[in-house]
């Protein structure tokens, strides 16, 4: 990640600059037709220094557009510092929780050792006003109060190439430190953003490096500061929950549309499995529709999406001005095809009591977790589709 004003200077300015070639002989005829300068009169011979003119004009013309660049790449990194001091952050989410009991990252020159994962939780708490994001109006935590709908967890190879995004069903039965077994959902509930980050730190043995939640009404909010997103539903579907119909074909959605299509797990065949399919097909989608718009390479929309960001997201303390600024430069390449999408792999449902809980394959899980923090997921997803594993979002 860029860790200075200069790199990124650098990095915006490169390759923009052309020089002349000092090495390349004059040609004839350059001048107008026969090597002399055309503004000679009859007679006179042309002027000698002509060329050495032209070449110190173009390296002046080329000096001015080096620094104008490097005015503006300032510019541009002044512009992303001032968007990212609006995210709101989250206090205290990594130091109340004690280094022996977190996960250590791949050792130095072993693969994924430069990695970056973050885990992301869409919250549902119920509030007439936002809890999360730049114009936050309430506690961000209260006990009790919520629990993460969406889970899910982020991770950016060592060289910002790809991503794996790996859901979680808020139902897995697991174990919550200091409260025993219990849904995944549930440690947010108990102990807020550090217990949740613990929670699925000792699930999956990867070290977090950051947390963002949005809460329901962010999610609307940064969905219409899109314009909105279009998808297909493959076959008309009833969510008695919601009391919605979604029929058979393209949809396109704003934010309210979009959070009954990704809340909805009444009605469709896998339940919460198809939920989880549906809430990664819109992310995709999302995505999608931001890269194809070369949002990173136009100020307008860039603008537009950061500023929808923070008013919607909150991160943790620890992710600073200068990490947000080097996550944003070092992800501009990356599109749809980069990303893969999982749900961690589970042998089916049952009933603690009468909770209805899903259970994770623990062994095939491990495998998952190990192929995602050595930045290589080649070798599980073949065995993957040897197995017979839906492990990938589809279009609910």
């Amino acid at each position: 990640m860029p860790s200075s004003h200069r790199d990124d200077d650098a990095e915006l300015a490169r390759g923009l600059t052309i020089w002349p070639d000092e090495d390349q002989p004059d040609q004839p005829g350059a001048g107008g037709g026969d090597g002399e300068e055309t503004g000679a009169e009859p007679g006179q011979p042309p002027t000698p220094d002509r060329p050495h003119r032209l070449r110190r004009g173009l390296l002046i013309g080329s000096v001015a557009l080096l620094a104008l660049l490097l005015v503006t790449a300032g510019g541009a990194f002044w512009w992303l510092n001032s968007f990212a001091g609006k995210v709101h952050r989250i206090h205290d989410v990594f130091s109340s929780i004690p280094e022996q009991q977190r996960p250590g990252r791949p050792a130095a020159g072993q693969p994924g050792h430069g990695g970056l994962t973050f885990l992301l939780a869409g919250t549902d708490r119920r509030s007439d006003v936002p809890t999360t994001g730049q114009g936050v109006q309430a506690n961000q935590f209260v006990p009790g109060a919520q629990r993460t709908d969406t889970i899910m967890l982020v991770h950016l190879t060592d060289d910002r190439t790809k991503a794996y995004v790996v859901s979680i069903p808020r139902d897995s039965w697991v174990t919550i430190p200091g409260h025993g077994r219990n849904k995944i959902n549930a440690a947010y509930s108990f102990g807020g953003p550090a217990l949740y980050v613990q929670t699925i730190e000792e699930l999956t043995g990867i070290r977090v490096d950051h947390l963002a939640v949005i809460d329901w009404s962010g999610f609307k909010t940064l969905t219409d500061a899109v314009g909105g997103v279009t998808l297909t539903v493959p076959e008309t579907v009833y969510d008695s929950g919601q009391d919605h119909t979604w029929t058979a074909g393209t949809h396109h959605l704003d934010g309210n549309e979009a959070l009954l299509y990704v809340r909805q797990r009444h009605g469709l065949p896998g339940g919460d499995f198809d939920r989880v399919k549906r809430q990664q097909y819109f992310l995709r989608v999302l995505m999608g529709k931001a890269l194809s718009q070369n949002t990173f390479t136009n100020p307008l929309r860039l603008g537009r999406l950061l500023d929808a960001v923070t008013k919607t997201v909150s991160v943790d303390d620890t992710l600073s001005n200068g990490d947000l600024r080097g996550l944003a430069l070092s992800l501009r390449g990356m599109r749809t095809n980069d990303v893969t999408f999982l749900t961690v792999p589970t042998t089916g449902t049952g009933f603690e009591g009468e909770a209805s809980v899903v259970y994770i394959d623990m062994d095939r899980a491990a495998a998952l977790w190990r192929a995602v923090k050595s930045d290589d997921l080649g070798p599980f997803l073949e065995s993957s589709v040897k197995a017979g594993e839906q492990l990938g979002d589809t279009t609910r």
